[in-house]
């Protein structure tokens, strides 16, 4: 028996067992799972939020496909059978009805099946999904319709009206026309000093995945606070902004600029013109403020 807790069909069997080889000696990682936690009821206090923006992204960009299903029923793998599990949890093999498509090109038939690995509830027994809404980050298995593989550990996210909107707000981002490149690393840099003390601009230059032209501008002027922007051009504009928080725009830097300038990439020699370009780039990081992840 490959599983408990349902009685599989001929056809389920199958699809099951498409899954258990799509997996393979890999194995399904261990899916963080988002509950509230105990101190959080007690305390009063919100409960942390289930991903972050960067999560959602992440798991957007990798998937194929991106639903709102409802468990309709579950089974649970026996442990011989799910190489790989993490201690503490259950792979559970679900059966889910479709209800909305959020992103993807292949049509999506109402019932979809899937493995996921969750923690066990406070009894130690695998948590009961039924009647429960998800939205997974999935890719479809190859000549089985309707059966889906997670992308990564944590892609099945508990649908809320948040969850809802923020994976909404992301992949429509991601799909937008002028969404911006992947960022790859930093191609050049250079810090040129004004005619006034503490007067100065840096220029940083991107690579990125599509060679689309990105560039980063620091201005220092006397007496204010420094001013920095992003374009996504082949135009250096002393005027760009910096990208809005918890935008895709945002992700790309926030996410993928490196913690230091790679010695390569500076187009000057002189100590001083590096060191302020050091100083700038510093800034820009601390500005973006760091790519926070619960999952990915």
């Amino acid at each position: 028996m490959f599983v408990s807790r349902l009685n599989l069909s001929r056809a389920k069997r199958a699809a099951l067992g498409a899954l258990l080889a799509a997996a393979g000696a890999a194995a399904v990682p261990a899916l963080a799972w988002a509950q509230q936690a105990p101190e959080t009821a007690i305390t009063g206090q919100p409960a942390p939020p289930l991903a972050t923006f960067a999560d959602f992204a992440t798991y957007a960009e990798k998937a194929r496909l991106v639903a709102i299903v409802e468990v309709r029923d579950q089974a649970v793998v026996k442990p011989e059978r799910a190489p790989g599990l993490a201690p503490g949890h259950a792979r559970l093999y679900l059966e889910a009805r479709t209800q909305a498509l959020l992103a993807g090109s292949s049509p999506l038939g109402e019932s979809l099946n899937y493995l996921a690995d969750v923690p066990f509830d406070a009894r130690g027994k695998a948590p009961r999904l039924r009647k429960q809404r998800f939205i997974v980050f999935a890719d479809p298995v190859p000549g089985r319709p309707g059966t889906l593989t997670l992308v990564d550990p944590g892609a099945q996210l508990p649908a809320t009206p948040e969850t809802e909107q923020l994976a909404r707000t992301v992949i429509a981002e991601l799909a937008s026309a002028d969404a911006p490149p992947s960022i790859t690393g930093i191609r050049d840099i250079m810090s040129v000093a004004g005619n006034l003390v503490g007067e100065s601009e840096t220029q940083l230059f991107l690579e990125t995945a599509s060679g689309q032209p990105v560039s980063l501008t620091v201005v220092r002027r006397p007496g204010m606070e420094p001013t920095w922007g992003v374009s996504w051009s082949e135009i250096v504009d002393q005027s760009a902004a910096p990208p809005q928080p918890q935008t895709v725009e945002w992700y790309r830097l926030a996410c993928f600029l490196p913690a230091q300038v790679p010695a390569e990439a500076f187009l000057q020699d002189d100590r001083a013109s590096r060191l302020r370009a050091e100083a700038d780039y510093a800034y820009i990081l601390e500005q973006l403020g760091g790519c926070p992840r619960i999952r990915t």
